[in-house]
């Protein structure tokens, strides 16, 4: 019998973070409490997020809106690291969001302890950016997925490469 694997990763899917901020951006234009705010979400960057308004209250509404069309599309608000607001030109207010794409190796590491200690017959490797898991019954590799989903950890985890 062949071994079955998966990857424990941490990120997102860079699609759905980008039609959540295309969605947020349509409401943010249409709503009434946005008129004349110039408020802008969008990209800056390949892992980043800007949301800029007129004011920092403006700001804050802006990221809400934000944070409800990203859990909308399922993605975990763990994925990201939201910055405090600070003023930028003219009186205006600015946010950074950064996604979280990579897993800190402490977490990697406590994973790993916690896949050995359930002694199910399943082999974790630490690869740096993820962890294999590999064993021979799937029935084991699920109960790790249920398992590393039960705890809460602090990066947004993700489960590729099913082989």
């Amino acid at each position: 019998m062949a071994e079955s694997s998966f990857d424990i990763e941490a990120g997102v899917d860079r699609q759905e973070v980008d039609n959540a901020i295309n969605q947020a951006a349509r409401e943010v234009a249409t709503r009434f409490d946005f008129k004349d705010t110039d408020t802008v979400i969008a990209w800056s960057g390949e892992e980043a997020i800007q949301v800029e308004s007129a004011s920092e209250d403006r700001v804050r509404a802006a990221l809400d809106v934000l944070k409800d069309k990203i859990v909308k599309r399922k993605v975990s608000l763990k994925a990201l690291d939201i910055g405090d607001p600070r003023d930028v030109a003219q009186g205006r207010s600015r946010v950074d969001v950064a996604l979280v794409t990579e897993m800190p190796a402490d977490l990697a590491k406590r994973i790993v302890k916690d896949i050995k200690a359930t002694k199910l017959k399943v082999t974790p490797t630490n690869m740096g950016d993820r962890i294999r898991v590999a064993g021979k019954k799937r029935d084991d590799l699920q109960e790790i997925q249920a398992m590393v989903k039960g705890a809460d950890h602090d990066a947004p985890l993700r489960f590729t490469n099913y082989k």
